[in-house]
């Protein structure tokens, strides 16, 4: 099992058996008789990629679960993993990674004295097995079916705008007023010239325009601020303005479905005892911040 789950995550069986420290054949070999042992094929193979059929993704997720608990039980019984030390490789999106996790880490340094953390603050989708991290904190939908994900909470996708704009062009009642109205446009969170909004269940998808398009979340804020146009933002982006009421969220019964936070960090290995300490951690610590940062509709 542990063996299929490493050809899946690795992508090929030369890069399995390289991870396993075992030869190309023993991996060869081991697939054949899992297959043969089961009676099914359990991947599609060429000599450029291997896919999984349809018996190999169900077998794939309980193979997961199957191993995991094994690995739980294994934790459970070791004495040695009571006290966590080493170092801890974590990743997480700039603006809320200085704001939310970065103290996070801090706290649980201070409660860890064992422990090292290397904090990587990026806004970028990393590959953590292969850059080598332990776990990232994700703000997003997960699809990635090699990774482990534990959710902290959830934050909302808002419209927003100054009072004095507001008073100029008055309140959007619908998305499509936006087409017509002027726009900030965070090129960061969203590459395109579309907003997405949700009407009836249906996405609903309205091109927008105005003076300024900038890939840095901040400075998007603060030009929504000034009153240069409607911004659209993750609301933890805009959380102290709104508290300040610099800016007012509109539209909010046409925002797309939250976006799930969480802690995700590889499958198919035995987890170590500073990351699953660090993981339940910090998963606690974000739920108690995100509780604090839910906006009323």
């Amino acid at each position: 099992m542990a063996t299929f789950i490493r050809i899946v995550d690795r992508g090929s069986l030369s890069s399995a058996s390289e991870t396993l420290g075992t030869s190309l054949s023993s991996v060869v070999r081991t697939l054949a008789r899992l297959e043969k042992s089961l009676g099914v094929r359990l991947l599609h193979r060429t000599t450029r990629r291997i896919s999984l059929t349809e018996e190999g993704r169900h077998y794939l997720e309980r193979c997961r679960r199957i191993l995991a608990e094994v690995e739980d039980t294994e934790h459970a019984l070791n004495a040695r993993e009571q006290a966590p030390s080493g170092m801890l490789r974590v990743t997480a999106p700039v603006v809320f990674g200085q704001a939310y996790v970065a103290p996070i880490v801090s706290r649980f340094l201070e409660q860890h004295r064992g422990m090292q953390v290397d904090l990587a603050l990026l806004d970028r989708v990393v590959n953590l097995v292969e850059e080598g991290l332990d776990a990232a904190v994700r703000i997003s939908h997960l699809g990635d079916s090699s990774l482990v994900a534990v959710r902290a909470g959830e934050l909302r996708r808002v419209v927003v705008a100054s009072p004095t704009l507001l008073a100029a062009t008055g309140t959007p009642r619908h998305p499509r007023d936006l087409a017509k109205l002027p726009c900030v446009r965070c090129t960061g969170l969203m590459p395109g010239a579309a907003w997405k909004f949700v009407e009836k269940g249906r996405t609903l998808s309205v091109d927008v325009s105005g003076p300024l398009a900038c890939n840095h979340a901040p400075a998007c804020v603060d030009a929504c601020v000034a009153g240069l146009g409607f911004g659209m933002f993750i609301s933890y982006q805009v959380h102290r303005q709104l508290q300040a009421k610099q800016l007012k969220v509109v539209l909010a019964e046409f925002e797309p479905a939250p976006l799930p936070v969480s802690i995700v960090f590889p499958h198919g290995r035995l987890l170590p005892s500073r990351v699953r300490t660090f993981v339940d951690f910090a998963a606690a610590e974000l739920r108690t911040a995100l509780e604090r940062l839910a906006l009323r509709r």
